[in-house]
């Protein structure tokens, strides 16, 4: 006979009688166990498993940092500040970079700025076909088009703040030629791809949650806008509002320490903050709250024409279907008379504003600037170079905002609101219509003007802007143009996990499938009343033919020759595996129904999914977000 794998704990020290039980003392028996097991190498099931003795010294130390960033909260925020610092010095690099390709093309000094030469020649305007031709190539060259290219928001919305660092280099590459030759695209949106890309890197090295990562995917691209500006609050909330969705205790300190980094760092690497002077000497009463909400209100108006007006031109150039190499340089023809009138409208425009804020300028000046720097937006993201709206949407705000008070002095005779308090509300107001975050723009304005009084207007009417856009059109720019793409997202928010809860994953498979063709008295001997609560039925192409409920089918007024087809339910309602769990709760909705089956593309009955289980899914996974976003870490 075989002896037993458990023998050798059985073996008693003396033989008992027939009838008496063996008693083996627990510490005997473990001791056994341990020396039974001690030649068996398991691998550890997770960190308290591993035995410290047996691990490479090398893999001990980051296993201990992995666990310290996902228990404390402090080694998070440190982990935070120091990718602050990373983006700080990318944002640095990004701008030198900019300003010096900018120099060398249009042959600046290094102490100019194109955006307030006062002309340029037709010689020097080639440089924009050139730098459409220049910026196809690099996409060519990367293989960019082979692939989605992910921005932050779209990572944190759609994929738990997981981004790709070459995507990330190839965007950040793309937005630097394009604004090194003077398109009119800013460079934020390499600042903050860079800073989240690398953001996304660590954290997945480090392997970090996935409410972690968005965090650190937001703290990353705040802070790369607070070293451009010199702002550390606006940089926290454009991470909070834009970029992560929402602003909660567990994410403020490291959000907020690797913004300070990054704006430490870019002053220790020679970059002053930007700031702007406020003007006006006048008090700002409750009557000016009034006509400056007015102003905001158009800001909101302004800022949905121009995205718009952007897709129909990206769509329009799709549909035109011109060669990858000839669209931006297309556009960057259709940029030369546009410059020629104002060079103004080139690049994101940062010295253009500082110089035109002051006010005093011609009220015709003011009209052409704004029409040309919209129509020069307008066609460089429309013909495909790579950018943001980010400061072209502060710069034409702050001339329509003079604008404003020009009309106002121009209808009244004498001054309603000073042109340059009205300037900065404009700013704040079309750059909220047009990337969203009011509470961002507000803290912009307070950083770069450090006027407090000033502050409260420009939050009043950056939720007045931010309200209309939200009300009449529902998106930002960045969540418009996923919209485009056929995606629901409005907003930054975690949506991710909803996509991944499917029908095809929550169901239980079927295989108890009956012919519909079956009469209702076979149908009874099969399934006795109580045996199941429903059955579903296929046709004689094995699709689905309804679900009929067990109960029915015992009723006194059936012919129980009739096929058990006659009382089937639901024959036109069932679900489909790839329908998210957003989608399959609308669906029991509509269909006021218990359980649905899953069906495949050509109608086979995949499997069952009742509401119940559903709705419980969908409160776990809102508990766990729940946790996630206060910071609760067990």
């Amino acid at each position: 006979m075989a002896s037993s794998p458990h023998a050798v704990r059985r073996q008693p020290a003396t033989r008992a009688s027939p009838g008496e039980r063996q008693i083996v003392p627990r510490a005997h028996v473990q001791r056994v166990r341990v020396s039974a097991m001690s030649s068996v190498k398991l691998p550890p099931t997770s960190l308290g498993d591993e035995d410290p003795a047996a691990a490479p010294p090398s893999v001990r130390p980051m296993e201990r940092l992995r666990a310290q960033l996902r228990s404390n909260e402090i080694w998070f925020t440190a982990l935070a500040a120091l990718l602050g610092v990373v983006a700080g010095a990318c944002t640095v690099c990004l701008q030198l970079a900019a300003h010096g390709i900018q120099a060398l093309i249009y042959g600046l000094d290094l102490s100019e700025r194109l955006s307030t030469q006062t002309s340029l020649n037709w010689m020097q305007l080639l440089a924009l076909p050139a730098g459409g031709a220049a910026l196809a190539l690099f996409t060519v060259l990367v293989r960019a088009r082979r692939r989605a290219l992910v921005d932050a928001v779209e990572a944190n919305a759609l994929h738990g703040g997981q981004m790709s660092m070459k995507d990330s280099f190839i965007v950040s590459g793309q937005t630097l030629v394009s604004n090194g030759f003077g398109a009119s695209v800013g460079l934020e949106a390499a600042y903050a791809q860079m800073g989240s890309g690398f953001a996304s890197f660590a954290g997945r090295f480090l392997a970090v949650r996935r409410s972690d990562m968005r965090t650190l995917v937001g703290a990353g691209a705040g802070a790369g806008i607070a070293a451009a500006f010199g702002t550390p609050l606006a940089g926290a909330f454009y991470a909070f509002e834009i970029v992560m969705g929402a602003y909660t205790p567990s994410t403020i300190a490291p959000v907020a320490a690797a913004c300070v980094a990054a704006v430490l760092t870019a002053r220790g690497l020679g970059e002053a903050p930007y700031l702007i002077a406020s003007g006006g000497s006048g008090s700002i009463d409750l009557a000016h709250y009034l006509l400056y909400v007015a102003l905001a209100a158009l800001c909101a108006g302004l800022g949905i024409l121009l995205m718009r007006t952007i897709s129909l031109v990206e769509a329009l150039t799709k549909r035109l279907k011109l060669p990858v190499w000839a669209k931006p340089a297309i556009g960057g023809a259709l940029l030369m008379p546009l410059a020629y009138v104002t060079p103004q409208v080139l690049s994101s425009g940062h010295s253009a504003l500082y110089l035109d804020i002051s006010g005093g300028l011609p009220t015709l000046f003011l009209l052409t600037v704004i029409l040309a720097k919209c129509a020069a937006s307008i066609v460089s993201l429309g013909f495909g170079f790579r950018g943001g709206l980010f400061f072209a949407s502060l710069f034409v705000g702050s001339l329509f905002g003079q604008l404003y008070a020009d009309v106002l002095l121009m209808l009244t005779g004498h001054v309603v609101v000073e042109a340059p308090h009205a300037a900065l509300v404009g700013m704040a107001g079309l750059a909220v219509a047009v990337i969203g975050g009011p509470l961002t723009m507000a803290m912009l304005v307070l950083e770069t003007t450090q006027n407090l009084s000033l502050t409260g207007v420009v939050l009043v009417g950056s939720l007045v802007a931010s309200t209309i856009v939200r009300v009449f059109f529902g998106y930002s720019f960045s969540t418009w143009r996923l919209h485009l793409r056929g995606e629901t997202v409005r907003s930054a928010r975690d949506v991710g996990w909803v996509k991944t809860l499917t029908a095809g994953r929550m169901m239980r498979r079927e295989t108890r499938a009956t012919p519909a063709s079956l009469t209702i008295a076979e149908f009874r001997r099969r399934y006795a009343l109580g045996s199941t609560s429903r059955v579903v039925l296929i046709d004689d192409q094995d699709r689905y033919a309804g679900i009929v409920i067990t109960p029915t089918a015992y009723a006194d007024s059936l012919d129980t020759a009739a096929p058990i087809a006659e009382v089937a339910v639901l024959t036109d309602a069932a679900l489909r595996p790839e329908m998210d769990i957003s989608k399959v709760m609308a669906a029991f909705d509509a269909a006021t129904a218990d359980e649905l089956a899953v069906i495949g593309a050509e109608g086979q009955v995949l499997g069952l999914l009742s509401e119940s289980f559903v709705r419980k899914r969908y409160a776990e996974e809102m508990e766990k977000n729940q946790r996630d976003l206060f910071g609760e870490r067990g």
